[in-house]
């Protein structure tokens, strides 16, 4: 994956027009609220209309009660640009647009970023439990190994550097103590993958309260890996992430080399996709 802002693809032929975006962003705000994964003020949601305006949820609004015209527009410094609306007019940028302009700059092939607070996906960060497990198919496939960052202070900077190099791999985080940062094609679609880690924190919980549960195994999870790469959902992180979580290093009669590459998992596939007769 190149990350490369130089690389950036003009977006006006990819984009609906500012004015659906916006509608777009309301409804996942009321979403988000009504699904209990923020509460209050909390959590964020933007999304890009270029290379260098993002549309964003200003600070101290309730995502659940907002208006299309309170949303407002920043650079990729996070200032505010463009023209201003009688309801957004007094509006200021959250302080979290630190972390959503970090993530736009390391992947410029990421349109829409949700900041949410899951209450289930907090309690197992805090209570330690370990969510990168392969043990869920639908997240296998989706979203990969979903990381956890160390712990950063909400609303600074720390934010914006722990999610830096994870972000790279990953269109899920788990913000330790702090909710989740999603990432998509659009608003909508990073909704609906926080959706999923919400769903996988639960299933989680569930199975340490009934002490019992074992992940996948290494083959099972290779063909998982298989139609992932097929689905082109691939990440650049996913060697290192399925060799570690998920015991996906080892070829038949052999080990692979320390570090596992992405070659690696490409033979991989190659071989299930055979073994599955495609």
């Amino acid at each position: 994956m190149n990350s490369a802002a130089s690389n950036f693809q003009p977006l006006a032929s990819n984009f609906h027009n500012e004015r659906l975006l916006r509608e777009e962003m309301i409804r996942v705000g009321k979403l988000l609220y009504d699904r209990g994964l923020i509460v209050s003020t909390d959590g964020n949601i933007s999304a890009r209309l270029d290379d260098q305006r993002v549309l964003a949820t200003p600070s101290g609004l309730c995502k659940g009660l907002m208006t299309a015209d309170q949303l407002i527009i920043v650079d990729m410094d996070g200032r505010r640009v463009g023209l201003t609306t009688p309801a957004n007019r007094d509006l200021k940028p959250t302080s979290e647009m630190r972390m959503h302009l970090e993530a736009y700059r390391r992947r410029p092939d990421i349109r829409g970023i949700v900041h949410a607070h899951p209450p289930t996906v907090v309690a197992a960060s805090i209570a330690g439990l370990d969510l990168a497990q392969c043990l869920i198919p639908e997240v296998i496939v989706m979203l990969g190994v979903i990381p956890v960052t160390q712990y950063a202070t909400p609303s600074s900077e720390e934010n914006a550097h722990a999610i830096r190099e994870l972000i790279v791999g990953h269109d899920a985080i788990i913000l330790q103590r702090h909710g989740t940062l999603v990432v998509g094609n659009s608003p909508t679609d990073a909704y609906l993958k926080t959706e999923t880690v919400d769903q996988m924190a639960r299933v989680s919980m569930m199975l340490a309260v009934l002490g019992q549960g074992q992940p996948l195994s290494a083959d099972q999870v290779a063909k998982l890996i298989a139609q992932r790469q097929a689905l082109g959902l691939a990440r650049a992180g996913d060697a290192g992430d399925f060799c570690a979580h998920c015991g996906v290093c080892r070829f038949p009669n052999q080990l692979a080399p320390a570090g596992p590459t992405d070659q690696d998992l490409r033979e991989i596939t190659a071989r299930v996709l055979r073994e599955l007769g495609r």
